[in-house]
C-alpha cells in the first residue's frame, strides 16, 4: 500500500478514486491532562516521552487508514492530511485524525 501526502504519486498514475477514507486514534484521558501539566518542564526543550506517544498514536491511525482503504479495494492512498485535536471535557484527550482519497494506481 502506497501513502502519501501528495496528490500523485510519480510513476503511479491513478486508475480509478475510491473515495475519501478516515482514521482516527484518540489517546486516553490523561495524556493530555499530563502533558500540558508538565509543559513548564519542558518549556524551550523536547519530551521524548510524549512524542514518542504522539508518533505511536499516528502510526495506529496510518495503520488504521491503510486497512480501511484496502477493505475499499485501493492499493494506495493520496492526499493524506494529519490532524491532531483535543477533545472531551477541559480537552481531556487527544485525537489523531488522519484522511485521504483511497485509488488503485
Amino acid at each position: 500500500m502506497l501513502l502519501s501526502t501528495t496528490h500523485q504519486i510519480e510513476g503511479y498514475p491513478v486508475q480509478t478514486y475510491l473515495g475519501v477514507v478516515t482514521s482516527e486514534v484518540i489517546i486516553g484521558a490523561n495524556f493530555v491532562k499530563d502533558f500540558f501539566a508538565k509543559i513548564t518542564d519542558v518549556v524551550g526543550g523536547r519530551s521524548s516521552s510524549y512524542e514518542s506517544i504522539l508518533y505511536d498514536a499516528k502510526e495506529k491511525a496510518l495503520k488504521e487508514l491503510e486497512k480501511r482503504a484496502q477493505r475499499m479495494g485501493a492499493n494506495a492512498v493520496i492526499g493524506i492530511d494529519i490532524d491532531y485535536e483535543t477533545v472531551g471535557g477541559k480537552g481531556s484527550m487527544l485525537m489523531v485524525a488522519i484522511s485521504g482519497t483511497a485509488v488503485i494506481v
